[in-house]
């Protein structure tokens, strides 16, 4: 299953922008290529992304739980 949101570069503006929610995020390359999925309270994967990765996009999909967001990550 692919997030249906579009790609958003990874930067410190993005990264504000993201709800106080749990979700399922997917970090790309500068292609648009899936580089790694996590599950977790989305400012905080953004926030270690930016700080320690090196993925050039990220899109996510807001979950109603952890649990939730486990489930999404699981089915993708």
């Amino acid at each position: 299953m692919a997030l249906r949101k579009r790609w958003q570069p990874l930067t410190r503006e993005t990264v504000g922008s993201a709800p106080d929610a749990y979700g399922l995020v997917e970090f790309g390359d500068e292609d648009g290529d899936v580089v790694e999925a996590v599950a977790g309270f989305l400012p905080d994967e953004l926030r270690e992304e930016l700080a320690y990765g090196d993925a050039a996009q990220v899109r996510w999909q807001r979950a109603q739980s952890l649990d939730h967001a486990e489930k999404l990550l699981d089915e993708r």
